[in-house]
């Protein structure tokens, strides 16, 4: 009876707040929206809202993934969808308040759309904008929506309804589920998250441990930071699920420590949790229990493999480690230990929530579900997007994404991070799934997509490519330390004109030897944009060596 005492009481507190007289401003002041302004555009409602004595609620929520139109206000009242407004300024904030706040005007000039609960004339509802008409929220499905600090918020939606759903079954019955979902880790070579929860959970040992992999090492990527600042109970329910089907009673989350906003409303998240009961002794009244440790660490490239992170949480330095034995067998302090990024704890509690059946409805028969891309480079609408695996580049790119700007034509896609393969313009219409790139030399990583346009030196993107894993690289291994190093100076001869014919072959060599022969996946994975590069662009490196030309114009020969 706890939790649906909790549910009853959190579903009250949402729907007295939806059906409220009282018009509500939500506004999006997580990262993304803090660096374009939000923070100012929060003081300017709050101050008119007290000198014209205006009564209106207003609600922080976190970042919807339209990042090229942050700050992002969205108004409901009374009985009406919530309309959102974008690239909102403290003036234009002012005009909304008055407009429409006091004057009922919704101001559809203004306006990108309604979300949801009917339609407004003159504004397009959410779902037929070309940036989120190919998307299925899964893992994103509160960001944006929810107060990230109310936990009621979290529950009335269906939250620690897939906890409360697993503390009546088996551990088994859990693994299960989560089995027939279809669920692989969206940490990077997608190993079936099942698989490695069963290995755990069938090691003798008493101690076991949980950790969420929130060490973003890609620059580029932050679907990590805009899930722990939006939406930080879907992963906290993730890991208490797991916990539960594995046996573990001690999780950490390692987050780098730079995402302050980030640790602070996952800190907020873990006090709410222990009020509700849902964190610590006894959970629900059950005879699980499970306590979580936020651990802050670096952002590096490499501390997000699993054995290096691990060696981080023990206070060494981050270095990988021979594999097997497998954490899920001898992890954290030799003990039986279970890994999974903060994307793939938000699948886990969306699955328990609604079901295995629903999950694997999306997808492709090996891929099943959504993934988490941050869309980014040279394409008009950049931004954090969620789609179901299999959809394919071109709906990515130049659907969702809208393509080139300024007229441009695009020349390649990579996908994964600094260590993703180049794929070519004829690979639009590749689905994007594990088995697919990993087939052409790519890998889904960290799901970071750059677009590239047509006025890009491939050989010049590939040896900055290289001159950035080196420098990540922990230099434990020879083919890590030394094959970056070398990847990277034959690079720079050959836009430096100093190439020579022979030089392809050899870096494809010495890169296929890498994938061989280094300890880690960053090692394994690093000459991808090499090799990948040379593949689908080899023209130009011929260009570079045998006419010491640059197509593009960017290299100096």
């Amino acid at each position: 009876m706890i939790f649906e005492q909790l549910q009853h009481n959190a579903i009250a507190e949402w729907e007295a707040v939806e059906k409220s007289e009282t018009p509500r401003i939500y506004i999006g002041t997580s990262t993304c929206g803090r660096s374009s302004g939000a923070l100012k555009v929060l003081d300017q409602l709050n101050d008119e809202l007290e000198q014209r004595k205006v009564e209106a609620r207003i609600i922080e929520v976190g970042c919807f993934g339209f990042c090229s139109l942050e700050p992002l206000v969205a108004i409901a009242r009374h009985g009406r969808p919530r309309i959102s407004y974008n690239n909102v300024t403290p003036e234009i904030a002012s005009q909304l308040l008055n407009d429409y706040i006091v004057n009922d005007n919704p101001r559809a000039d203004l306006a990108l759309c309604t979300m949801g609960n009917g339609e407004i004339e003159g504004i397009p509802d959410l779902s037929y904008l070309p940036m989120f008409k190919h998307q299925v929220r899964i893992a994103l499905r509160n960001c944006g929506t929810i107060d990230p600090g109310n936990i009621n918020h979290y529950i009335a939606r269906g939250g620690y309804s897939g906890l409360f759903k697993a503390l009546q079954m088996t551990p088994g019955e859990v693994i299960e589920e989560v089995s027939e979902s279809g669920l692989r880790g969206r940490g990077g070579a997608g190993f079936p998250t099942s698989e490695k929860w069963r290995i755990c959970r069938d090691v003798p040992e008493s101690e076991k441990f949980l950790i969420c992999n929130a060490a973003e090492g890609d620059p580029g990527a932050f679907t990590s930071r805009t899930l722990l600042e939006g939406d930080p109970h879907s992963v906290l329910e993730g890991m208490l699920i797991s916990a539960y089907a594995v046996g573990a009673t001690l999780g950490y989350v390692y987050v780098n420590a730079e995402y302050a906003l980030a640790i602070k409303r996952l800190k907020t998240a873990m006090g709410n949790m222990e009020d509700c009961g849902f964190l610590g002794d006894r959970i629900l009244g059950s005879n699980f229990s499970f306590h979580i440790k936020v651990m802050e660490g670096t952002g590096s490239l490499v501390s997000g493999e699993e054995t290096a992170l691990i060696r981080a949480l023990e206070g060494k330095q981050a270095m990988p480690c021979f594999r097997p034995p497998y954490p899920a067998t001898s992890g954290l302090g030799g003990k039986p230990t279970i890994i999974n990024n903060v994307e793939t704890w938000s699948h886990v509690s969306a699955i328990l929530q609604r079901g295995a059946e629903w999950y694997a409805s999306y997808g492709t028969e090996q891929s099943k579900g959504t993934k988490v891309f941050t869309l980014a480079g040279k394409v008009m609408r950049p931004g954090l997007i969620e789609v179901p695996m299999g959809t394919t580049l071109r709906q990515i790119v130049c659907d969702i994404g809208g393509g080139i700007p300024d007229g441009k034509d695009l020349k390649a896609v990579q996908i994964g991070g600094p260590t993703g393969g180049y794929l070519p313009i004829g690979s639009l219409d590749f689905p994007v799934d594990y088995e697919h790139l990993n087939s052409d030399g790519s890998i889904m990583g960290s799901g970071f997509i750059s677009v590239i346009g047509s006025d890009t030196c491939m050989v010049d993107l590939a040896k900055n490519a290289l001159a950035y894993i080196h420098a990540e690289s922990c230099g434990k291994c020879v083919f890590g330390r030394e094959g970056t190093n070398q990847l990277g100076e034959i690079l720079s001869d050959i836009t430096e004109g100093k190439g020579k014919v022979e030089d392809m072959d050899f870096l494809v060599e010495l890169g296929e030897g890498m994938r061989l022969g280094s300890l880690c996946s960053l090692g394994k994975t690093a000459a991808n944009p090499v090799l990948s590069a040379i593949k689908h662009f080899r023209k130009e490196f011929e260009e570079h060596i045998k006419k010491k030309q640059c197509p593009a114009k960017v290299c100096d020969l």
